[in-house]
């Protein structure tokens, strides 16, 4: 089994574009230790890169992060690789985008890269492929992609590392449990990466959801990761379902978007919920999008209420006019929200 581990940009990053080398080392060392399959996500390219292009701050323009990410990442992997080359340990760098887990063959690639690295001992160390992202298709930040990346190999611990303690509630106590987070714990994220508490709770909550234990917890000291992995209780911790879902439709619930929503009657809905029938076109009020067999819909009741994402078994044009004897959506190819 593997633990995740992912770091952010103030973490990794000293806010004038230089990197805490301290923390990369502590954590090398930690990794090192573990004596088990670690995947590191990493933040930092774009903080790296800043000065790099001489650009005095974050800039805006998506063409100007882009070039910013893809200067950055370079220092960003050899800041890694020493850091691990001192304990003997090999890393390799893998750059993903969205569209790379959003297809199932390319999203079974990518495990399977992962899982052969793991395998013969290298560390992975993932970031978003920022250089060609587009706004329309990224992951929203790396807490996501961590969470993503934990859902794909079924990792046993995915750790959330920040600059703080945990979830501090609205008295500024630390929350242990995630069940005791709502919305006045929730902050804004920092001026160097994309990420805040609240993108870091919303990931912890999608890993949790598939059965896998997540901790969000401070990444400075000595054997912080190898304390976790053993179950120290540090930081706040979000504990896993029970009745984590298939891997299919881990996939489909968070790793594919949907192109569109197919709004249903009464009938279909009920079918769908307590049925746990396929929905059929004659059930399909209304198309919204465009979109192709093989693409993730939304599937929304009369009250405007989300109740499941499919597979679409045919395209927007085929299903309006809800023509009978077509399958929108196969019940195998579906799951509930």
């Amino acid at each position: 089994m593997t633990v995740v581990v992912k770091l952010g940009s103030s973490l990794v990053t000293d806010g004038a574009g230089r990197i805490r080398r301290s923390v990369l080392a502590q954590r090398a060392a930690d990794v090192a230790a573990l004596g088990e399959p670690v995947c590191i996500v990493s933040s930092g390219a774009i903080a790296l890169g800043i000065p790099v292009l001489g650009l005095a701050a974050r800039p805006r323009a998506t063409p100007q992060l882009q070039a910013a990410s893809a200067a950055g990442q370079v220092r960003l992997q050899l800041a890694w690789e020493s850091a691990f080359r001192r304990h003997g340990v090999r890393v390799a760098q893998v750059l993903l985008s969205a569209g790379d887990l959003a297809e199932r063959a390319s999203y079974l690639n990518v495990r399977n890269a992962l899982n052969a690295l793991l395998k013969m001992g290298v560390v992975p160390v993932v970031n978003e492929n920022d250089a060609t992202a587009t706004d329309e298709i990224t992951f929203g930040d790396n807490d996501a992609l961590a969470a993503q990346v934990a859902v794909l190999l079924g990792a046993r611990l995915l750790v959330l590392l920040t600059e703080v303690e945990g979830v501090y509630g609205a008295s500024a106590e630390l929350l242990a449990s995630g069940d005791a987070v709502d919305e006045t714990a929730l902050r804004g994220g920092s001026a160097l990466g994309r990420g805040g508490m609240a993108s870091k709770v919303a990931a912890a909550r999608v890993a949790a959801e598939a059965g896998i234990p997540t901790v969000i917890a401070s990444g400075r000291g000595e054997g912080v990761v190898r304390a976790l992995a053993a179950g120290e209780p540090r930081g706040t911790a979000f504990a896993p379902s029970a009745t984590a879902a298939s891997a299919f439709k881990l996939w489909l619930r968070h790793a594919k978007p949907a192109a569109g929503r197919l709004v249903v009657d009464d009938g279909a809905r009920d079918a769908i919920l307590t049925g746990g029938r396929s929905l059929l076109a004659v059930g399909v009020v209304s198309c919204d999008g465009s979109f192709e067999e093989g693409d993730a819909v939304e599937i929304v009741a009369g009250d405007g209420s989300v109740i499941g994402k499919g597979i679409a078994g045919a395209s927007a044009d085929e299903l309006r006019g809800r023509p009978r004897g077509v399958e929108a959506v196969h019940r195998d190819r579906l799951v509930l929200q």
